[in-house]
């Protein structure tokens, strides 16, 4: 009896398990579930056929796990959402009900059928996807994962505050850190604010005690003026080229002044420049850092008007939020008093404009010199502006404080408080459309020696037109994703619509980036407070050391394997491979003849099957997705056997 007659007839024996999801009507609102179950029963071997309002639930998971308990079925077809989202969940319920976690597939009909297609068409392509599935699932054979060494060490990207709390975070775990910052001075953007809402404290005290803690602790090494030129390996092995110099003419140039003229020991906190952990280097290292893990922690930037807006860079009265912060720590410093001075002018008349750089209208507002839009809402602006203008108006009660916004969100626990108490402190408020912005003029009134003029229809008064002269004009300016091309060219990761780092998936794994092993933190990956900052860090931090600590990792067995009878070393394979490093050609000897021959680096496959496509003699496949299984698939899909 031939091989192919042999699988035919294993493939005939097999006890397929179909279990279709409503995914709380995402799917059963434009498929017809049961009409789904009813044609699944007629596919050959399909013994068991369910569905549940959510399969990813316990008790949908308990449908599967008491079937293979009972011997009803030994492999499995889930029909839910993308496999992305809750492969891992069905492949954790088959292994805890004693079965290999690799004897079962997954049938998209969410995502490819209920948000794309309605009624019959819907119910239609539903049941031919869990048709090719079940078909699929007959040729599988248990697979193991397969082990690499991880080595213990991680490498975390960005000294600002994110970076520093999952550097502690694994340090205290037992994990090796690197820390590399491109700046001299760790702290990131939490060095250059002065009072943290709600507690009031000093940032600087905040960060003097974490930045100790790194410095101090045995298993840290801190690299300052140090960027990333190259990236190579896979989880648990990766190989990073850093290259430490000095910054270049103008960068950090007010911080490092600062720096000489505090008289700060290496160490200590420089009041808006941050902590500087090391002398800056006078000539340039280079160094190769082997690491398991990489965070991902390169922090925000805040948006920077345009010239003009809202007359920023026409006038010098036209400040930001991040400028106003340091005037006041430098108005305290000098002994404060009733009024707020800047650049020597007294201040009576303090305007501060909302959703400066977000919450952008396409149409409406002016984008970048590279055509994007901050269409996001920062979160974090209406906090920081309300809680500034309580601080002017307790500092300096003789200045007075206009707020003008679209809109207000005070989104945290308790932050509602700042808002009464800007209302008790007399802010005054006006609420402007977004077609229909502040004015900003020069003041011309006869009057008056206020400098500008802001004119505005205020629709808190049903749009009556306001005219108010003002001394400042503190644009909030919201959050900006910094420019990582870089790395995320070399790490070959996303980014999202908004330009910040794209997580897998915001619920089911937050800190996770596409490419296993590498890990984001903090304000790269959206607008977050400190503390929510910190808390994405712990995440990270957990998620890494869970990793790194059995020494090893187990990666999916979902890559290509040559067949060495079959591979005439031509090399083809190679051409078409997408990642460096996954084939070589390796000499051996087949039949006393010294030869050529196709080798797979399982570690670094993608399991793309772009190798398996160009092959000439048909020698490589994908573990798990042979070309016999897709061709049982199609073979299904056309089959006069699923009438719908």
């Amino acid at each position: 009896m031939g091989e192919k007659s042999k699988e035919t007839i294993q493939a005939a024996e097999q006890k397929i398990g179909v279990y279709v999801c409503h995914c709380g009507g995402n799917i059963s609102d434009h498929v017809d579930v049961e009409r789904v179950c009813e044609n699944a029963k007629k596919v050959p071997g399909v013994t068991s056929v369910k569905h549940n309002m959510f399969m990813c639930s316990d008790p949908g998971q308990e449908l599967i796990m008491e079937d293979l308990k009972e011997g009803a079925i030994d492999r499995v077809v889930v029909a839910s959402c993308a496999p992305a989202l809750h492969e891992t969940t069905f492949r954790n319920a088959i292994s805890r009900a004693g079965f290999n976690p690799f004897m079962y597939d997954h049938a998209n009909i969410r995502e490819q059928v209920s948000w794309v297609h309605h009624g019959d068409q819907a119910t239609s392509k539903a049941s031919r996807l869990v048709a090719a599935a079940a078909a699929k699932t007959k040729r599988l054979k248990p697979l193991e994962p397969f082990r690499v060494d991880a080595k213990k060490h991680t490498t975390v990207i960005g000294g600002g505050v994110a970076g520093l709390k999952a550097a502690i975070d694994l340090a205290e775990r037992g994990i090796e850190v690197t820390l590399i910052e491109k700046s001299p001075f760790l702290g990131g953007w939490t060095a250059k604010w002065d009072k943290i809402y709600p507690t009031n404290e000093q940032a600087s005290e905040l960060l003097s005690e974490l930045t100790r803690e790194v410095l101090n602790h045995s298993s840290i090494t801190v690299r300052n003026c140090s960027t990333v030129t190259g990236f190579g390996g896979y989880i648990g092995n990766f190989q990073l080229s850093v290259k430490r110099e000095a910054p270049g003419a103008g960068d950090y140039e007010d911080e490092i002044k600062r720096m000489s003229e505090s008289g700060k020991e290496l160490g200590e906190f420089i009041p808006f420049a941050g902590v500087c952990p090391e002398s800056i280097p006078e000539t340039k290292e280079e160094l190769t850092i082997e690491t398991g893990v990489v965070v991902l922690a390169t922090g925000f930037k805040p948006y920077t008007p345009y010239r003009g807006e809202y007359g920023y860079g026409d006038f010098e009265e036209v400040i930001t939020l991040p400028d106003l912060i340091r005037i006041i720590a430098e108005n305290r410093e000098k002994g404060g008093g009733d009024t707020l001075v800047v650049n020597g002018r007294k201040i009576r008349n303090m305007a501060m404009v909302h959703c400066v750089g977000s919450r952008q209208i396409p149409g409406l507002h002016q984008a970048d010199e590279k055509g994007n839009l901050n269409e996001y809402c920062s979160r974090t602006c209406c906090s920081t502006t309300l809680n500034t203008a309580n601080i002017v108006r307790e500092a300096h009660p003789d200045t007075r404080v206009f707020d003008f916004y679209r809109d207000i969100r005070t989104y945290g626990r308790g932050q509602e408080d700042i808002y009464d108490k800007a209302s008790s402190n007399k802010v005054l408020f006006f609420r402007f459309d977004a077609p229909e912005p502040p004015v900003i003029t020069r003041n011309n009134w006869t009057n008056t020696d206020h400098p500008l003029l802001m004119t505005v229809k205020d629709t808190l008064t049903f749009g009556e037109a306001l005219e108010v002269p003002v001394d400042l004009i503190v644009l909030s300016v919201g959050m900006e994703s910094r420019d990582v091309s870089d790395l995320t060219d070399m790490m070959k990761i996303s980014t999202g619509p908004d330009r910040f780092l794209l997580e897998v998936h915001p619920k089911l794994r937050p800190v996770e980036m596409s490419v296993a092993g590498i890990l984001i933190a903090g304000t790269c990956q959206a607008p977050f407070d400190m503390g929510e900052a910190c808390a994405a860090a712990s995440g990270a931090g957990v998620k890494a050391a869970a990793i790194l600590a059995r020494g090893y990792v187990e990666l999916d067995p979902y890559v290509a394997e040559v067949d060495l009878e079959k591979c005439k070393g031509s090399g083809a394979c190679m051409d078409a491979c997408l990642s460096e490093g996954v084939l070589q050609m390796v000499d051996m000897t087949v039949d006393g003849e010294n030869v050529k021959r196709a080798q797979v680096n399982p570690a670094r496959c993608e399991g793309c099957g772009a190798c398996t496509a160009v092959c000439p003699e048909g020698a490589i496949s994908v573990v798990g997705w042979t070309l016999q299984q897709y061709e049982d698939m199609v073979d299904m899909i056309v089959s006069d056997q699923i009438a719908v």
